[in-house]
């Protein structure tokens, strides 16, 4: 168990709101979502009903009101941006104290971004493409002398670590593209992860949780710095350590709870990493393949393509995955002798092999609907200035004039699973 008192240590370190976490902790949901007032707005998904139904009488009998008799729907996957709006005008009519949101990453971005919506839509603007970007919310709730209603995030799956972090993710489903909200004001006021709640996920959707949590940790590793380097080592070499051990079994034995704790405990590591440090190329990668694969598997399969890539920049880095990557089978090679970027390929191919043993794609056009509009659109995406930041937290970092010359031969190394056609950035 050394690897979950590891997880345990780094929770303790990193957490930055109220956060309940564990095996069986559902039961405390009433007394915390009490400390944040006396009438609340149940948010949840059909799939989360009876969960849904349990928080209406723990809130009761701790006290809280609750609107509009039980829940109203969440969002559909990606947080499309009907859903926010439509989230938003439920808490202009309702005016609760707190909001309670079950669900995974979708359902609680989508209210994350409502909450944005209701407190500066009247006074700012309604449309959320205004909020895009880093630090806007924060910034109009200053400007206007604004507040938002607190949010207490009920996390349902081992993935986006939304429960815990400043990212709402929303979806322009026309477009086919994902934007970002990143801002402290919507991290939630207050969390709860009963692990046990994700036995019900079918084995795909623990997959893609479980390469979501690798791809916050290891592109946040990414980017350490000597003062951050040993926090961001060790959230991802733990992380993807209880990673590479459970997830097969998580999804052969969907009710093993030792194997659904290491998961959430991986999702959570990886949550408080994207809260030390940004995500990069795996994840704006993935914001343009919202229309073909989960958000977690889009991440993960960019991301060996990217410490291509980025190998003159992450040697450290490298080092730290391949060990992990060697000592469950999935590196041959001795990394010791090999050139920069020969260990880079060693470790892209020894995560690929991994991606492969949990039923993974490792290539774009493995992706049904795959075609190289999508190239088209993810290289386009990239050079949009609110999606800026992925760009600039790259190890070896690019300006959307780089994107035709650098991340065009990432892309399409991905398409074909050819990582020779990667070119390193003079």
């Amino acid at each position: 168990m050394e690897w979950f008192d590891q997880a345990r240590r780094l929770l303790s370190i990193c957490r930055k709101n109220e956060y309940i976490y564990g095996i069986g902790v559902t039961d405390q949901l009433g007394g915390l979502a009490a400390r944040f007032g006396t009438s609340a707005l149940i948010v949840s998904t059909r799939s989360h009903a009876e969960l849904a139904r349990k928080a209406k009488e723990m809130l009761l009998a701790n006290g809280v009101r609750v609107l509009r008799g039980g829940a109203v729907p969440g969002a559909r996957p990606n947080s499309p941006r009907e859903d926010v709006y439509r989230l938003e005008s439920y808490l202009l009519h309702d005016r609760p104290d707190l909001v309670v949101a079950i669900g995974g990453g979708s359902t609680l971005d989508a209210c994350k971004a409502a909450l944005a919506l209701a407190a500066l839509g009247g006074v700012s603007t309604p449309e959320i493409d205004h909020y895009f970007g880093t630090g806007i919310v924060t910034e109009e709730l200053k400007k206007y002398n604004c507040r938002m209603i607190p949010l207490i995030a009920v996390q349902t799956a081992s993935s986006s670590g939304s429960h815990l972090t400043k990212y709402a993710n929303v979806t322009d489903p026309a477009a086919g593209q994902k934007k970002l909200i990143v801002d402290d004001a919507v991290v939630p006021a207050a969390s709860l992860f009963d692990y046990a709640s994700t036995v019900s996920l079918p084995p795909q959707v623990t997959m893609a949780g479980a390469m979501d949590a690798f791809s916050h940790t290891f592109e946040v590793f990414c980017g350490a710095d000597e003062k951050t380097w040993e926090l961001k080592k060790d959230l991802a070499e733990t992380a993807l350590e209880l990673i590479i051990r459970y997830t097969k079994k998580a999804m052969d034995q969907p009710g093993n709870l030792e194997a659904r704790e290491a998961l959430g405990l991986a999702s959570d590591l990886g949550g408080y990493a994207i809260m030390a440090g940004g995500t990069s190329g795996g994840h704006l990668t993935s914001f343009s393949l919202v229309d073909l694969t989960a958000h977690g598997v889009a991440c993960g399969l960019m991301n060996p393509y990217y410490a291509v890539f980025y190998a003159p920049k992450i040697q450290k880095q490298l080092g730290v995955i391949g060990s992990v990557l060697f000592r469950h089978g999935f590196i041959t090679d001795d990394m010791a002798g090999l050139s920069e970027r020969g260990r880079a390929e060693a470790v892209a191919r020894g995560l690929i092999a991994f991606e492969r043993s949990i039923g993974a794609p490792a290539s774009l056009r493995e992706l049904e609907g795959f075609t190289d509009a999508h190239i088209d659109r993810i290289l386009s995406a990239a050079k949009d200035p609110q999606l800026s930041m992925k760009l600039k937290n790259m190890p070896v970092s690019m300006t959307g004039d780089d994107v035709d010359a650098y991340m065009a031969p990432i892309i399409h190394a991905a398409a074909d699973g050819d990582l020779s056609l990667i070119k390193w950035k003079q």
